[in-house]
């Protein structure tokens, strides 16, 4: 919340089985908070944007090396800040700037409004900083991705909703100083919490609630049932999809839409969380109002983030106590988008989750049960967002 960064040893944090309490991840002061957390190793480059449109660029081992227990170092101190300007979002990108060409990078707001442009132009980023994506009075930037023409863009509001549509929706501009176009329309008082790059895939509706029932039964079988809430409505939807699907897809059809099923995490502010199939949000037009993402009480609270998941991954929650538990995807349930979910952090009663982060598979490195302090040059990076809210 002070605006401060650091790296470490991603070896330094264990897993957890979901239900943990978590550990200490980075010392705060009174009214801080850590907002995100990011993997990367010490030659990846860093784009940072600030609350003010602005980009900077910045390779991992220039940032400050800590342990859980620092602080870190203030950003201010790090780029070229201007008073009341603050780092609002983080982008860690791929080594290979060479690659960059064939590839475009994707902003998104919280008001709701999308733009895109060529990744090429963000290649050149000066010591000072340039301009990257104006904004209007209030908004700032929530998710910014690097995508193809290939590529669906998912929306996911806090009030529970979220926009699945073709980044070709969003045409590429040719500047870096305008506001794009919108996304998805919201109520009064909600924003969006996340943007996520999703792969694209030619699926009718039939063929879909066909694969939806193909695979429901297939993890049955291997003992993974999905999460049914008794007051979440999925019961219904699950039957509704069985019995209105005649469907019968061929096997080598069912293979290959397994082979290129993505699932979506969906976290929310009270520990909650949910892994649905992407199949389940379908590809509609820009703008409109989506679909349920998750059910929604008191229970669970508000949504955080989410984003696509693989089975091998891991994930990070912050609280905004500075509680961090890291734990595997494979522990979270798969269920239908309309149910509440199941709790992967007991939150303390005066905390709530404010960030989750997406760790990826770690293999041997994030298998181990005890702390320990590594060596490795690899490391978690750690974000404290900026006093206004920013930050993922």
């Amino acid at each position: 919340h002070g605006g401060y960064i650091k790296r470490v040893p991603l070896s330094t944090y264990r897993a957890q089985r979901r239900g943990g309490k978590g550990r200490a991840g980075m010392a705060t002061r009174d009214e801080d908070f850590v907002g995100q957390v990011f993997v990367a190793d010490t030659h990846t480059p860093v784009l940072f944007f600030s609350t003010r449109g602005m980009v900077y660029k910045m390779k991992v081992y220039r940032l400050p090396l800590g342990n859980p227990q620092a602080r870190g170092k203030a950003l201010i101190n790090l780029l070229p800040l201007e008073a009341g300007e603050t780092i609002s979002t983080v982008l860690p990108l791929p080594e290979d700037e060479s690659a960059w060409s064939q590839s475009n990078i994707i902003f998104a707001t919280a008001s709701g409004y999308v733009r895109r442009n060529e990744l090429s132009d963000f290649v050149d980023v000066k010591a000072n900083g340039k301009i990257a994506m104006k904004l209007d009075e209030g908004d700032r930037l929530i998710g910014v991705g690097v995508c193809t023409a290939d590529s669906d863009i998912l929306l996911a509001a806090k009030s529970g909703k979220a926009i699945r549509f073709a980044v070709t929706d969003v045409r590429v501009f040719a500047g870096r100083d305008s506001v794009g176009v919108r996304g998805i329309r919201m109520e009064e008082g909600d924003r969006v919490v996340s943007m996520s790059v999703l792969r694209h895939v030619e699926i009718g509706v039939e063929e879909r609630d066909a694969y939806l029932r193909y695979a429901a039964n297939k993890r049955r079988a291997l003992g993974e049932a999905l999460e049914v809430e008794a007051n979440g409505g999925g019961a219904d939807e699950l039957e509704e999809a069985t019995e209105t699907t005649v469907l019968e897809l061929p096997q080598d059809r069912l293979n290959v839409l397994e082979a290129l099923e993505e699932f979506i995490l969906t976290v929310t502010a009270k520990g909650f969380g949910k892994r649905t199939s992407a199949y389940e949000y379908r590809v509609i037009g820009r703008g409109g109002q989506g679909v349920a993402n998750i059910e929604m009480s008191s229970r669970n609270g508000t949504v955080v983030g989410s984003f696509p998941v693989a089975e091998s991954d891991q994930i990070m929650l912050v609280t905004d106590g500075g509680q961090l538990i890291r734990c595997p995807v494979h522990d979270i349930r798969i269920a239908r988008r309309q149910t509440q979910g199941v709790t992967i952090f007991r939150v303390a009663e005066d905390e709530a989750v404010v960030a989750v982060a997406h760790l990826g598979d770690l293999g041997d490195e994030g298998a181990g049960e005890s702390e320990s302090e590594g060596t490795s040059e690899d490391g978690v990076g750690e974000v404290e967002p900026s006093p206004d809210g920013g930050g993922k």
